[in-house]
């Protein structure tokens, strides 16, 4: 991984050696409507030099047209098979429990019904029709009502699939609840909980991977939970944008699990030579991490700032490998305060 190569200077680009971009768009590419400062040129250039530009997401409300005419409208020339959405994982999962022409329960947007009519199943909203099955994803519009209907057909043992469980999502006005939320309150009804189809479990990955025969992809993402955790677990290597839901505290606090290759603060990071990293354990007990002119040291629980701290990237950068090559715990540390502000005005 780039975080811990043990030399000095700077490395590769994010982009290089890479056939294939997979980026997010909550939080990288857009915020509802207004595309994330940055992203439309970056990307564009990605295409303009050769790579495949792929779009995953999470999002369930929009069929993947929607999305492509949205990110049109930004500039990007996007066509419906770049992008790959968490309805078409739900379902590739749901036709393990149940066969085309069974009648769905939906609750969510255009996206998930237009998914599941081309698959062939039925739709319906209302509990009352007895349906086969409970599809739940995020739409702006899902209210108490949708969620009752699902609650009231889950009484009975039917599957349940949720497209996600991303508990937030980036909006143009700042951040918002996501489908985990609505998912959380359909579990506290029925005291059940749904299979999941979305990062980061690995269909969508895996999907996107065969859709547009990647060898060497890069996945771009804003939440570690679900972005980066999901790329680990498909052996994709990945880069961190500070564009949206996460941040230097997240970052801080990454079990192994969440970790990603990469820290940018924007798209433009991706094909400017990333810094090397150099992790030394001077005694027991110290852990001394150095990127570019920054520098910090663990020692004992105590994160110490040992350079001007000039660059603020590569000042949490440096942080960021200090803890991840210890084995402390990150609630028993005592971290500087201005750490945790890189990345906060972008949102």
């Amino acid at each position: 991984m780039a975080l811990f190569q043990r030399s000095t200077g700077t490395g590769a680009a994010p982009l290089q050696g890479v056939d294939v971009v997979l980026a997010d768009l909550d939080g990288v590419v857009y915020r509802g409507p207004l595309a994330v400062p940055h992203a439309v040129e970056r990307l564009n250039a990605a295409a303009a030099r050769g790579l495949r530009v792929g779009y995953i997401t999470n999002n369930a409300s929009r069929t993947d047209e929607d999305v492509a005419a949205h990110l049109r409208e930004l500039g990007l020339d996007t066509r419906a098979d770049d992008v790959v959405t968490s309805p078409q994982a739900a379902v590739h999962l749901l036709r393990e429990h149940l066969e085309p022409g069974g009648l769905v329960l939906v609750v969510g947007g255009d996206g998930l019904v237009d998914e599941l009519t081309k698959a062939g199943y039925r739709i319906t909203r209302s509990a009352d029709d007895r349906p086969d099955a409970v599809v739940q994803g995020f739409a702006p519009d899902v209210n108490w009502l949708a969620l009752a209907e699902a609650s009231y057909a889950l009484a009975r043992d039917i599957p349940w699939i949720a497209t996600n469980q991303d508990w937030t999502i980036p909006r143009e006005r700042g951040i918002a609840p996501g489908n985990g939320t609505l998912v959380s309150a359909v579990h506290t009804a029925v005291q059940k909980l749904p299979l999941v189809a979305g990062k980061p479990e690995t269909p969508l990955f895996e999907t996107a991977v065969e859709r547009f025969g990647a060898a060497s992809p890069l996945m771009i993402g804003d939440r570690l939970d679900t972005d980066i955790r999901g790329a680990r677990r498909a052996g994709i290597r990945s880069a961190l944008v500070l564009t949206g839901v996460d941040h230097a505290k997240q970052l801080i606090a990454a079990g192994p699990d969440d970790r990603p290759d990469y820290i940018l603060d924007d798209l433009r990071g991706l094909e400017q030579p990333y810094p090397n990293v150099v992790v030394e354990h001077p005694a027991a007990e110290v852990v001394d991490a150095r990127v570019g002119g920054e520098r910090c040291v663990l020692e004992g629980i105590s994160l110490r700032i040992k350079s001007k701290g000039r660059d603020e990237l590569d000042l949490l950068r440096a942080a960021c490998a200090a803890i991840w090559n210890s084995d402390k715990l990150i609630y028993a540390l005592e971290i500087p305060e201005r750490l945790y502000r890189q990345g906060e005005a972008a949102r």
